[in-house]
Parts: C-alpha cells; structure tokens; sequence
C-alpha cells in the first residue's frame, strides 16, 4: 500500500518565476532521485522570449514493466504550468526523500510543460493559438461547430470592457449561465485569433501525448491520471474534474479512488461546463475499466474575470504594434493563473500530495 510519511514543510519556493527557471529546477529535482528512470525531452519549434529552446520534459520512475501507472501532467495550458511544475518538483523531492512509498508493479510518468510555448510567452495556448486541451478532434472530419460563439464573436473582441459585459448580460439572460460559459468556452474551430481554439490540426502537445501512449504500451496498463490546471473554481481549491460519461467505469472508478469531492460537467456539478476536444478523450480512448482520468483544477478568480483576462490577451496578440501592453497584460495573466500568494501556492501543494495519493493508494488496489 502506497502512502506519504509525515511532511511538514510545504515549501512554496518550488514555484518557478519562470518556464527557463521551472525548466532547470525540475531537471535538477530529477537529478536527485535514485531510483530507475527514463528522461525523454521533446522538442517544441520556436522559441522563448529570451531565445531559448522549448522542451516537454517526460520522466518515467519506476519498473518499465509496471502494470500500473500515476500519470501526472504539467502545462497542458501552458501558464498553468507554474503550478504544474512546482507539484512536479515537489513529488520529486518527497520521492528522492523516501516520503512516497511506492507501490509494487507500479510507475510514474510526469509530463512536465506539455504546451511549453505558453508557458514561456505567459499565454493558454500556443504559438499557433490552439488551446491544446480543445485539440482532441478528429481532423480527417467535419470539425465540431460551436454556433454560441459563432453568435458573439463581435461581442468578445469589443475593446469597451462594458459593452462586453452588457452583451454577455444580454445572452445569459436570454439562455442562461451555462449557454453563455459554453458558447465562450467550449472550444470553437473557426478563428485562430479567439479564445479556446481548437486548432486545424494536431498540437505538439498531443503529438507528445500520442507518442508515450505509443512508446509505454500505455493502452496496455491501468492508469490514473491527473491533468493539473488552474484559473477556475473556488480560490485555492483543487477540484476533481471528471469528464468520463456519468454511467462509464472511468466515473465508477474516479468516485471510487477520491470520494464525494469529484465533480462531472456533464451532470452540472463541476465548476466547469462540457467542452469539445478536451485531452481527456486521448486517455479515455485507451484506458481499460480499471482506470480514471481527472483533471484537478485550482480555483482562483471568479469565471467572468478568467474570461476578462483571457479575452484582452487575444485581442493585444491579435495586433503587432502594441508589444509593451503585451507585456504589461502578462503579468495579470501570472495573476490569475498563478497568484502570487503564499496561502494559494500551500493550498495547491497540499491537495495536489493529498490527491497524488489517493491515485497511488487507488490504482494499488485495483
């Protein structure tokens, strides 16, 4: 049986100031550890801001032939990796430490900065504008249509914040909350330069993912998976977003390994509504009976100031000649998705080791 041995310290520091500084802390807290591991870094194209190169970052801990596997995942929208990657460090320092006991015929695989242009340029994103975790679709056919966005487009680039707002008021009154979150969020596949988009075609993340799907047999084993994210819910919480249908064995289990506290958009008690082309459904497609995805997202502000911040944002990389107001919004965006709080950053650490183990503790049972 899996569990932590007492840790008293959370230390908040593993929050990196930076992708360049997350990137070299995390190799550094690899370093330590004594135990068997593969290193499989993966190339994005482009560049940082400072011109450094982009990397994924995998490590897989354990026995190559593990039947069963925790899965933890860091930056699938790219800011969020500040958050990603101090759960990562601090899962590597407690293994190193000997505070996590490993279960036998059991690996860990983490995935650190899966969209790291993002995380670099303090954008959802990529390069290229996709938000990965809208990317899962099938190319080869018809793209899902999204005709709520579609309707308020205009509204969503109005440089008047007031009128936006009046123009959502006016849509929530007329189709409700949920409408209104949807038709913003819910992945869109028709303009590149707007929020939640979908992409035309497969994102390095999902290339990546495809890939360890691929290279560890993964369809082959049990697996938990956690995909952590922040921005959306109550401030510092981490809720257990499970986006399996109600009645699958992927819900059975999810509510089996973490209790009453997961949470299902389809059923309309997550903090979030359901969305298209979500990274789930690559795990899903694969995963046996005996095994769960969930995304555990960290709450910060309130849902129409997500969408405040995120909307300027596309609006000021829309244009070209407006460099420093980028820059300036970038530091609203580390704020929303990452607060520069001490009491957070401790909620985050808790609850992702709390968690953590519960899928260590779950998966061993299985």
């Amino acid at each position: 049986m899996s569990s932590y041995l007492p840790v008293a310290v959370l230390d908040t520091e593993v929050f990196p100031v930076s992708y360049a500084v997350g990137r070299r802390r995390w190799q550094a807290a690899l370093a330590e550890l004594s135990c068997s591991k593969k290193h499989v870094p993966y190339r994005c194209a482009g560049a940082g801001p400072e011109g450094e190169d982009l990397f994924t970052d995998t490590v897989w801990l354990g026995p190559e032939d593990a039947s069963k596997v925790v899965v933890l995942i860091g930056g699938t929208h790219g800011i969020e990796g500040f958050a990603g990657t101090a759960v990562e460090i601090d899962h590597l320092r407690l293994i190193a430490a000997g505070h996590i006991r490993m279960p036998s015929d059991t690996a860990v695989l983490m995935i650190h900065a899966l969209t790291p242009w993002g995380y670099a340029w303090l954008r959802r994103c990529d390069a290229d504008g996709v938000d990965l975790n809208r990317n899962m679709v099938d190319f080869s056919k018809p793209l899902p249509r999204n005709p709520g966005y579609e309707s308020l487009r205009s509204a969503l680039f109005l440089t008047d914040a007031s009128q936006r707002q009046a123009a959502f008021a006016d849509w929530e009154r007329q189709y409700g909350r949920e409408s209104l979150e949807s038709a913003i969020s819910a992945g869109q596949y028709v303009d590149a330069s707007g929020p939640f988009y979908g992409g035309q075609a497969s994102s390095h993340g999902r290339r990546v993912i495809e890939d360890l799907i691929d290279k560890y047999s993964l369809q082959q084993r049990d697996l938990a998976v956690i995909d952590l994210h922040t921005g959306l819910g109550s401030y510092g919480y981490g809720e257990i977003i499970c986006d399996h249908e109600p009645d699958s064995s992927g819900t059975r289990v999810a509510c089996r390994w973490y209790g009453g506290s997961v949470t299902l958009p389809a059923l309309g008690t997550s903090s979030s509504v359901p969305k298209l082309g979500l990274l789930d459904y690559a795990w899903h497609a694969v995963m046996n009976e005996r095994s769960c995805y969930i995304t555990l997202e960290f709450g910060t502000f309130k849902t129409d100031q997500l969408f405040e911040v995120l909307l300027l944002d596309h609006q000021l990389w829309a244009r070209q000649d407006n460099l420093q107001a980028r820059s300036e919004h970038s530091k609203h965006m580390l704020h929303h998705f990452c607060p520069d709080d001490r009491a957070w950053k401790e909620m985050v650490l808790f609850r992702a080791r709390q968690v953590f183990t519960q899928a260590l503790r779950g998966i061993s049972a299985s």
